[in-house]
């Protein structure tokens, strides 16, 4: 089923969102504050995340718009909340970008179907392998902090076609930001060009 996100800074919570999510397949890893939550999810980007509002640090709604910016609308974010569980709350939950809102105590059953349904409809981001040598090549560059005018520099090619580079790369990986794609690059590992025979 992938892997799941849980970041949620009460540990028997956290323990029985993990086992949950464990009996559906996936493979967990826990956060206990926003910095942590955000930390993990860009060393590999997850196929879900639980995300309590109420996080230590950066705070939940924050977690969330930051990974929104990084990741995209395809990443499936599920806030989980024991606290903050009026509708105005369900509604500012879902209006700084997660894909649901569940109240805690969660109902195993109701919060599985819901897991399932948004990972369904989640699309795989596509392979790096579909990049060219030349594009893995940028991609690397990007990975490791540089600008446009610098790639072009470092691989004797002009600024335009760099940044079209970046543009294909950007359509193959089905991201809309540089920072989307070096996400991808940085879980994935696949910066390095193939050599050509």
């Amino acid at each position: 089923m992938g892997t799941a996100l849980v970041a949620d800074g009460d540990g028997p919570s956290r323990e029985h969102l993990r086992s949950l999510l464990e009996r559906i397949g996936c493979v967990v890893h826990e956060a206990t504050t926003g910095e942590e939550a955000l930390k993990a999810a860009r060393a590999e980007r997850p196929s879900v995340v639980v995300l309590n509002v109420d996080l230590a640090g950066l705070s939940g709604y924050e977690v969330c718009r930051e990974m929104r910016e990084e990741f995209g609308e395809s990443l499936p974010i599920i806030f989980v909340s024991a606290t903050r569980i009026q509708s105005a709350d369900e509604i500012a939950g879902l209006l700084v970008g997660a894909d649901d809102y569940v109240v805690k105590p969660v109902s195993a059953d109701r919060f599985l179907a819901r897991v399932r349904r948004h990972l369904a409809r989640s699309p795989a981001p596509a392979p790096a392998t579909t990049l060219t040598p030349r594009e893995r090549e940028v991609l690397a560059l990007l990975a490791d902090g540089r600008r446009v005018r610098d790639i072009a520099g470092d691989l004797c090619i002009s600024v335009k076609t760099a940044s079209a580079h970046i543009e294909h790369i950007l359509q193959k990986l089905g991201v809309h930001t540089q920072a989307q794609a070096v996400a991808l690059a940085l879980r994935d590992g696949p910066t390095q060009p193939r050599q050509v025979s």
